[in-house]
């Protein structure tokens, strides 16, 4: 069997119901499976329910604390500073954009830094959240403790895929919603492609020598070598911003303390949010940025392609796979059913 085809709100109860025999309470197990199961929605496998296994792994090792809240560290309105306290960073993340939401409302704009919580997961999830508030927002992101990315001209791993996101509500249309790893590929894509079997793209990354290699396997089984940022230098240098931002700026530390065997997934983010009703540019806001998106697509397609915006192919894809299941690879579903075995819950299937 290559693969399954599972309805969301099956998949969903499926892993809320892991989440939930590993000593999550209800509302945690909801949070967790429907923000997993959102990103397999929006085409970033990489970022869904496959993550399950390695959050069960790390929970068991006790690396991983079920039915944690952001502990407000420094707050003075306008700037705001949690700790995640190795949370799921499914719901780290959405409470501290609430707080950081609120003030950003209050005072017109709010700098938060996110330290030390599990895996967040999908960061436009958080952009998201930001833009059914009405407010724009600007995400940095670091990844600890293991470094998988090679800087620019580099042969080993000296951060990891550092992602930013920027989301931009837009008047009468859906938001523009940038979401991307400074690396040519997230990492979870890669193990994504060794459970189907599948090559990478030649550039993507290098095996433990430093040679490239279009294997998964070199990024997912030990000796582990190293993806490539994309864009060269700006990919490089953009994802070292997210470095400094997020794990010096914001102070969860940064990925060079050689502390690389853990299997955490622990993420710190640097935001800025931005509610323009309160800077005085909402009405502008949204004629210019509407009326800019328009024009942009409105230019003439190459080749037959489209036109579309940071955005729009999740948009596409999660009606896609509302209509018709999300498929999952059969190693990936063997993975879970591992998972929910280790916490005493049987997969069906």
């Amino acid at each position: 069997m290559a693969e399954i085809l599972i309805a969301a709100d099956a998949l969903t109860a499926v892993a809320a119901s892991i989440v939930r025999a590993a000593g999550s309470d209800e509302r945690e197990a909801g949070i967790v499976a429907r923000n997993l199961v959102g990103a397999n929605l929006a085409g970033h496998d990489s970022h869904g329910v496959g993550m399950l296994p390695r959050y069960i792994e790390v929970l068991v090792a006790g690396n991983l604390q079920p039915n944690q809240h952001p502990t407000i560290e420094f707050d003075t309105g306008p700037l705001l500073r949690v700790n995640g306290n190795e949370g799921y960073g499914q719901v780290i993340g959405l409470e501290t954009m609430e707080l950081a939401i609120a003030r950003a409302k209050t005072h017109g704009v709010c700098v938060a830094g996110l330290t030390n919580s599990h895996h967040i997961g999908r960061i436009g999830q958080w952009a998201e959240q930001c833009i059914d508030a009405g407010i724009v927002s600007i995400h940095f992101v670091n990844v600890l403790p293991r470094p998988i990315v090679a800087p620019f001209a580099g042969s080993d791993g000296r951060f990891s895929t550092n992602p930013f996101c920027v989301g931009i509500p837009l008047a009468g249309q859906p938001p523009f919603v940038l979401d991307l790893a400074t690396s040519k590929v997230a990492q979870g894509k890669v193990r994504v492609a060794y459970n189907k079997g599948e090559t990478l793209a030649p550039g993507c990354l290098l095996d433990a020598e430093g040679k490239p290699t279009n294997d998964p396997k070199h990024g997912v089984v030990d000796p582990i070598g190293a993806l490539l940022p994309f864009g060269e230098h700006k990919g490089y240098g953009l994802a070292m911003a997210c470095e400094l931002l997020a794990g010096a700026v914001a102070g969860g530390g940064t990925l060079h303390d050689g502390n690389n065997h853990r299997r955490q997934i622990i993420n710190n983010m640097l935001s800025i949010l931005i509610d323009p009703r309160i800077y005085g540019t909402s009405e502008v806001c949204a004629k210019q940025a509407a009326a800019f998106v328009d024009w942009v697509k409105a230019s003439p397609p190459r080749d037959g392609q489209e036109v579309l915006i940071a955005g729009d192919p999740e948009r596409r894809r999660k009606a896609d796979r509302l209509a018709n299941g999300i498929a999952v690879d059969a190693n990936t579903w063997e993975e879970i059913r591992a998972a929910g075995s280790k916490v005493g819950f049987t997969v069906p299937g």
